[in-house]
């Protein structure tokens, strides 16, 4: 059976949320991928150009720095899950990417939004991770069930 492990990054709530029922009917570890500084509701003004996370955005080699480091080691699958960002994984998900050795490893995306899909998110991850195998991954609405979740883990 294969160790999964499901990492996060949440803004607002929505995506730890679905984080958590994912790794509960998994039966999973959980690892959140919070900033060291952890960021304002004006940072996530994204009507607003000099936002923090407007900012970030616009620089492809912004890394935000992590509160804590992933060990992966033990784990054959990683979930990452984050919202979608100017139609792409926010900043911090490339510096989680970059924190850890995925070599041999199956990372796969999955994201919550309203209806953006991942973009290039997968591959993004996966020229930060050449030697993972980085999966086209899933957008999920808040409500999505345990069994929607649950059943999407077993196609791969």
């Amino acid at each position: 059976m294969k160790k999964i492990l499901v990492t996060y990054f949440s803004a607002g709530g929505v995506t730890k949320k679905v984080a958590k029922k994912l790794a509960d009917a998994l039966g999973a570890d959980i690892f959140e991928i919070a900033p060291a500084q952890p960021y304002t509701k004006a940072d996530l003004d994204w009507t607003n150009k000099q936002s923090r996370s407007s900012v970030e955005m616009k620089d492809r080699n912004c890394r935000p720095e992590m509160a804590m480091k992933p060990d992966v080691s033990g784990y054959d699958v990683i979930l990452v899950g984050f919202p979608v960002w100017w139609y792409r994984e926010p900043s911090i998900i490339d510096t989680f990417m970059e924190s850890a050795d995925f070599t041999g490893k199956t990372v796969v995306p999955f994201c919550t939004s309203g209806g953006s899909g991942l973009g290039d998110s997968a591959k993004n991850m996966q020229a930060l991770a050449p030697g993972a195998k980085v999966l086209e991954g899933k957008r999920f609405s808040a409500s999505a069930s345990s069994d929607e979740l649950k059943n999407w883990v077993e196609k791969f």
